[in-house]
């Protein structure tokens, strides 16, 4: 559904894509993963024609980058920032986008009704923009996005910034959409959602430095995982202990990545005992894509 091969851009002096090869099957749900900057949004506008590539090529089923316009009304788009207006209502921006592309009234609002069902608009159809919460507003960026029955839906971080009940129910919405055919891309700074995705591309400085389904991205972790829970919660304590060669702090715990799980563990006990921290338990664990994306970075960014 998409293809891209040796997919460039640069903004000056500074590369946003760097030679990106990439191809999205039919009703994946393909979540292309992140830091902010690492060239994700810029990506995605290449592949929705919106900016044209340095170099390399795109192709959206089948078709070639200069042949867009014969696809664009199967390609629906949702942009990280909530670009709709503001001073129209709920159906009035869905009447709005959906005549954008010559759909007819009777049309609109037949597939609008539809949408809003799933989407749980219907009672918010006279609404002004403005006065939806930040939840409300990406639903209804989404309804505008599938007005035109796309085939392959291309979603740049929808649910950045809001909370987490309504992030579940967003992915309970996508889900429902690919059983119902559709190809989905989506871009995440959560590595919770990189976890709901059939396949995951890492993105880092404007490379792919790793693409695959989660489950076999977390089996190519090398290392040992301890997850460690103790009274403190300072952050840098296992700093310099020559047997722990990554740790991360998540606020209650620690991830430790050792070398040998059997060493690591005793040595760390042995660390928090002679400083008198209490342990509350020492565990290993598989790895989460969180830790398989720091391991990642590490070895792109380095120290």
């Amino acid at each position: 559904m998409i293809v891209l091969e040796a997919l460039s851009k640069s903004f000056g002096s500074r590369v946003a894509v760097d030679r990106v090869n990439l191809q999205v099957q039919k009703q994946e749900i393909f979540g292309l993963v992140g830091p902010d900057g690492a060239g994700k949004t810029t990506l995605m506008r290449m592949i929705c024609g919106l900016i044209t590539p340095d170099h390399g090529q795109v192709s959206l089923m089948g078709h070639a980058f200069n042949q867009l316009e014969q696809v664009k009304e199967n390609l629906g788009y949702m942009p990280q920032r909530f670009s709709l207006y503001g001073d129209l209502t709920v159906m009035e921006n869905i009447n709005f986008f959906g005549a954008m592309y010559r759909i007819n009234k009777k049309t609109i609002k037949q597939r609008a009704d539809e949408i809003l069902a799933l989407t749980n608009l219907a009672d918010f159809k006279d609404r002004f923009a403005d006065a939806l919460s930040g939840g409300m507003k990406q639903k209804l960026a989404l309804t505008c996005a599938l007005v035109t029955r796309p085939s392959i839906l291309i979603l740049d971080e929808p649910t950045y910034g809001v909370d987490p009940e309504f992030r579940k129910e967003f992915w309970k919405i996508l889900y429902q959409l690919n059983k119902e055919g559709l190809t989905l891309l989506v871009s995440t700074p959560y590595m919770d959602e990189a976890e709901l995705c059939s396949q995951v591309a890492f993105m880092i400085e404007g490379r792919l430095v790793a693409v695959g389904p989660p489950r076999q991205l977390k089996k190519q972790f090398q290392h040992g995982l301890l997850e460690v829970r103790a009274e403190i919660k300072e952050p840098n304590v296992f700093k310099g202990i020559d047997e722990v060669l990554d740790f991360s702090f998540y606020g209650d715990k620690y991830h430790l990545v050792v070398e040998d799980v059997v060493a690591g563990r005793s040595v760390i006990e042995n660390f928090l005992l002679s400083r008198n921290i209490k342990i509350l338990s020492v565990e290993e664990i598989a790895p989460t894509m969180e830790d398989v994306f720091v391991s990642l970075a590490e070895k792109e960014v380095g120290p």
